[in-house]
């Protein structure tokens, strides 16, 4: 009896240390619980100024770093908890699916196509497309100008095929992997037009190293609603998202975040849009 009160004290004590140790690895990774342990990892753009954007000193700027910021915190998350991880346009859809990001913030217009991929919560900023063009071009006033001009626009973004299949359809049209692909051959003339929405466009012609060499056109060749992407299914994070989407606005942070990012390019945005997914 004693060696088999014995083996049971053993066992036991077995079946708690190795209940221990996976309780301490809960603590390490993301339960989505929102409860402060663990990290968050965040999909946004990495070369979108203004928009979402990884300085060469390794920090993270921009309206949607700002709004992602916000919505971790009101899921539970300090600062030092977030992991920002790079989604670009046509990877975005997968990082989500793949549990690679917990939910992505990177300039990401709602459409039924991807809805049919994943959820959205928001919206929460209202862009418009536009094009960019060199400051000294006058020949692209209106959509009609790009066809058989050289046009850009980044691979697996709606811009493009907007103006592809509605506006211009004799547009000599680039795909590229990012936008800063897109205006280097802007700059150099390579390339007419770039095509996305306004926010970024702004951004990119407010840096201090393109002050003066690039316009707006001043289209609004769409409406471009962004959202949250997320989990496809995930009701309880949508719900919680939209709440801190919500907060944001009544608390004034996000006409701060607004003027912070958009302000010093003269851009001025629409009014915060009223949140539709999930309702």
């Amino acid at each position: 009896m004693k060696v088999s009160k014995a083996g049971s004290a053993l066992a036991i004590a077995a079946v708690l240390a190795l209940t221990a140790t996976a309780c301490g690895s809960d603590k390490d990774s993301d339960s989505g619980s929102g409860d402060g342990k663990g990290k968050v990892v965040i999909g946004i753009k990495f070369d979108q100024p203004g928009v979402g954007l990884k300085t060469p000193d390794g920090k993270f700027t921009g309206f949607d770093v700002d709004v992602a910021k916000y919505v971790a915190k009101e899921l539970g998350y300090k600062e030092d908890q977030i992991e920002f991880k790079k989604a670009p346009s046509a990877q975005r859809e997968q990082l989500i699916k793949n549990g690679d990001v917990k939910f992505v913030v990177a300039s990401y217009s709602i459409n039924d196509k991807r809805k049919a991929e994943v959820d959205f919560a928001g919206p929460y900023f209202l862009a418009h497309q536009d094009l960019l063009v060199r400051a000294d071009d006058n020949s692209i006033t209106k959509p009609e100008d790009l066809n058989s001009k050289k046009l850009c626009s980044v691979t697996g973004s709606t811009s493009a095929q907007n103006v592809k299949e509605k506006l211009a359809p004799k547009a000599d049209l680039a795909q590229r992997g990012g936008y800063s692909e897109c205006l280097t051959g802007l700059e150099n003339k390579a390339i007419d037009a770039l095509t996305t929405d306004n926010s970024i466009l702004a951004g990119y012609a407010a840096q201090a190293e393109h002050k003066g060499k690039f316009k707006l056109v001043g289209l609004k060749m769409s409406d471009e609603n962004y959202g949250i992407g997320l989990k496809k299914g995930d009701k309880e994070l949508q719900t919680k998202i939209n709440a801190a989407l919500k907060k944001m606005v009544e608390d004034g942070s996000w006409q701060k975040a607004v003027d912070a990012n958009f302000g010093p390019a003269g851009y001025k945005a629409e009014p915060a849009p009223q949140i539709t997914e999930g309702s």
